[in-house]
């Protein structure tokens, strides 16, 4: 039994017990009652006049739906991503041909931030500069990415003769 207790005393001891954490207090009969209030007199102007209410609360007739924003806000993630991809293939191949086709999506996600920024401010007519210079980032991407994707062919006809 000593080999026991010898055992015993040099364990170490449990960790304390944290000291319980206090209760809140249940919400007074006068903060229910001021919630109440608000609540029926938010009831009241809405019985009152609808149609302000209504025109608060509504967005203009051509704002996007939340599906059309989930395929805009996915659309330019997805093209980040492709960005980081073809960056990491390019280092890890060594071949910077594909690097320079990353940085010539760079216009096209200018574009579309552009789009994004329009429709974010319901395709307000004092940001329809958005519009033109989207459409002119559109035709920088693609001739960044048309001229990238030829030193891209030229690199691999190069490297395929050497061989």
């Amino acid at each position: 039994m000593a080999p026991l207790r010898l055992i015993a005393a040099v364990a170490p001891a449990p960790p304390p017990t944290p000291p319980p954490r206090p209760r809140r207090a249940p919400p007074s009969a006068a903060r229910l009652a001021s919630g109440g209030v608000a609540f029926a007199a938010v009831a009241a102007v809405a019985a009152a006049s609808p149609p302000a209410l209504a025109a608060l609360a509504a967005e203009p007739a051509n704002a996007l739906s939340l599906p059309t924003w989930a395929v805009h806000v996915s659309s330019v993630a997805e093209w980040v991503t492709a960005m980081a991809l073809v960056w990491d293939y390019g280092e890890r191949t060594g071949l910077k041909g594909w690097k320079g086709l990353s940085w010539g999506m760079v216009p096209l996600l200018g574009g579309a931030m552009c789009a994004c920024t329009w429709h974010f401010f319901y395709n307000s007519e004092s940001l329809e500069v958005l519009v033109a210079l989207q459409g002119a980032l559109t035709v920088i991407g693609n001739i960044t990415m048309c001229i990238a994707a030829f030193r891209i062919f030229k690199a691999s006809q190069e490297s395929s003769k050497s061989s």
